[in-house]
């Protein structure tokens, strides 16, 4: 039987620190739905992702650097959390405009937990309604976004949810949402 994700290409975009579950439970949920799935860093080196902030878990050696990534070859992006990635990513000129021209394409983009800090960087969530980690609020508001406390949080091409708990509810969104994301043959 044929995924819902047959033919779709989805970029991760993820540094050190990045929270493991966010990373690799959606993931598989898409490469189970038949998605192509490339990670997507600030270099090739292997990244560390870490257990509940603190642990460190498994490393995952990206496909390749973000700053020679075109939105162009993707259809989808993700964002997960952990509190070190995003700080990361959104230092990073070349993460930035990936995920702003990600986001003003019009494709669609999940975020969870602490991974909208990038979409605050990026400067894509003016007069948009997302959910996050509860700390981001202040950041969202200040962008001029709305944030609500909600398990997953739909805004036109934007998919977020608020922490390793509702990975079920978001993976599933993401699923959904990703499946009209294919780019014509």
């Amino acid at each position: 039987m044929a995924g819902q994700l047959d033919g779709v290409k989805i970029a991760f975009l993820a540094a050190d620190g990045v929270e493991q579950v966010e990373y690799v439970e959606p993931r598989q949920a898409l490469e189970g739905e038949g998605a192509t799935v490339h990670l997507l860093s600030l270099a090739t080196d292997p990244i560390q992702a870490m257990n509940a902030d603190v642990e460190p878990a498994d490393t995952f050696t990206p496909d390749a650097a973000v700053g020679g990534a075109q939105v162009a070859d993707y259809d989808a992006l993700v964002l997960p959390g952990g509190t070190v990635n995003p700080d990361k990513l959104r230092l990073d000129a070349d993460a930035v405009a990936f995920v702003r021209d990600f986001v003003t394409s019009g494709k669609p983009v999940g975020a969870i937990c602490h991974g909208p800090w990038t979409l605050v960087e990026a400067d894509v969530v003016r007069g948009r309604t997302i959910t996050s980690w509860p700390s981001l609020a202040t950041d969202i508001r200040n962008a001029g976004g709305t944030r609500v406390d909600e398990e997953v949080a739909v805004d036109g091409n934007l998919v977020t949810s608020r922490n390793p708990d509702d990975i079920p509810a978001f993976s599933a969104k993401l699923v959904e949402v990703f499946a009209g994301a294919r780019q014509p043959a």
